[in-house]
């Protein structure tokens, strides 16, 4: 009987060290949707913390930033206080992506008389709020900063 119990207590902890060893997967979703260069760093911050706590636990993670109203200027080329951040962070990381609200983009662009250009590592969403609402359906935690 003991020995039982012994194989049961070593099988246990084997099981969990291979799942420690093959880490958990982390989905978070950050929003921005302000036109301040204050807030689109502090998503920026809040990404790359999350990616460094995760991955020194063993766990991985999935970070997708979702900007539209005033926050789309994250996006804007040329006007994007944050360009240089953003195309560093998408070459360092791959486990990030950034979505555009396409409505947004489109209200833009109409107000501007053009097409507004956006930076190449945003992908157009047709909507941000439903990106947003999708990406938590989907299991994602959610981070407004």
């Amino acid at each position: 009987m003991t020995y039982i119990k012994g194989i049961a207590t070593a099988a246990a902890i084997f099981a969990a060290s291979a799942a420690f060893a093959e880490g958990k997967m982390h989905h978070v979703a950050i929003h921005v949707d302000e036109n301040d260069p204050k807030v689109m760093n502090m998503a920026l911050n809040n990404v790359t913390n999350v990616t460094k706590y995760y991955e020194s636990k063993g766990d991985e993670v999935t970070v997708e930033l979702v900007a539209y109203g005033p926050g789309l200027n994250m996006f804007v080329a040329g006007k994007s206080p944050v360009e240089d951040r953003i195309s560093a962070m998408s070459l360092e990381m791959e486990n990030l992506s950034f979505a555009a609200c396409g409505n947004t983009l489109k209200k833009m662009s109409e107000k501007a008389g053009k097409d507004i250009v956006l930076l190449e590592e945003a992908g157009v969403v047709p909507s941000g709020v439903v990106r947003l609402i999708e990406l938590q359906e989907n299991g994602f935690a959610y981070i407004r900063p």
